[in-house]
């Protein structure tokens, strides 16, 4: 029997531990992540950052055994398809957006993530989503935008960014959904292994042709190996494994919670101020992403 596009979490139950641990997790890991592009591409071609951060996550994950795990031939050509709109695609996009678009905006519209992966399971489930997931997902999302509007003020916001950075989200969204049923047959480590092998030989040209014009600063160097090794690796192995448990939609709420992390390390360690209404958007975040993990109903 052929899977189906997408299908529901194995977990459809409120979060538990794992899932909070999981969710908390990513939200620290990606909120450093744009900081590490932006790093990169000041001394690296975008195409040689969007190799190195692919090529260094699938090698730190071919360490272990149960990454190695086979791939029916069946399912290759989703694979492909995870590797080139979830892998490849949105790591060259980013690292090209990032290059005329601040970190703060490129930040922002990810966050219309949740959003999109909500309206692709909808498609793709031929349902409605569950209450309380739409009704947490949308609170959410307007938490994210009234976090936003102070860091954007004056920020930078080329048109050709913002639509790289659109296409890069729109990836993620159906990404999202696409690695449920693989996830629940192979595992994350697997799923993610393999699709990083493949996005990573995508992008091999790409990285040849920009080695030219890149200086290998060790600024740069260390910071596309956090990204490849933590932000990519074991990061997407994260996602795909709660994505698989949760659903996609569920899974990508974790976007949310990235300004919120990029906010308190602000305050605690470089004694930033916190615009009030930005407070607003914390609490209407937290309420959402809350709703949001709680028990999927079918309407």
């Amino acid at each position: 029997m052929a899977k189906p596009l997408t299908n529901v979490g194995s977990r459809p139950a409120a979060y538990g531990p794992a899932e909070y641990g999981i969710t908390v997790t990513l939200a620290l890991i990606w909120g450093s992540a744009f900081l590490w592009i932006a790093l990169g591409v000041d001394y690296l071609s975008p195409g040689v950052v969007a190799f190195l951060r692919l090529a260094l996550g699938a090698a730190a994950l071919a360490v272990f055994p149960r990454a190695r795990r086979a791939i029916a031939r069946g399912d290759w050509a989703r694979i492909v398809v995870v590797a080139a709109i979830g892998n490849a695609a949105p790591a060259l996009l980013f690292a090209v957006a990032e290059t005329e678009l601040s970190s703060a905006v490129a930040g922002m519209i990810t966050g219309c993530t949740p959003v999109l992966a909500l309206v692709v399971s909808s498609i793709m489930l031929g349902r409605l989503p569950g209450r309380a997931q739409a009704i947490g997902i949308t609170v959410g999302f307007v938490g994210i935008m009234l976090m936003a509007l102070p860091s954007l003020s004056g920020a930078e916001a080329a048109p050709l960014g913002v639509v790289l950075v659109l296409i890069a989200t729109t990836g993620y969204a159906i990404n999202s959904n696409l690695l449920v049923p693989l996830q629940q047959e192979y595992g994350g480590m697997a799923v993610t292994l393999w699709s990083l092998v493949v996005s990573s030989t995508m992008m091999a040209p790409l990285a040849l042709a920009g080695v030219g014009t890149s200086q290998f600063a060790v600024s740069a160097i260390v910071a596309v190996i956090i990204l490849g090794v933590i932000g990519t690796g074991f990061a997407r192995a994260l996602a795909t494994t709660l994505a698989g448990r949760v659903g996609g939609p569920r899974m990508t709420t974790t976007t949310y919670l990235i300004p919120i992390v990029a906010i308190t390390l602000g305050v605690v360690f470089r004694s930033e101020t916190v615009q009030p209404i930005a407070i607003v958007g914390v609490a209407l975040v937290l309420a959402g992403a809350y709703g949001a993990t709680r028990a999927v109903s079918t309407p």
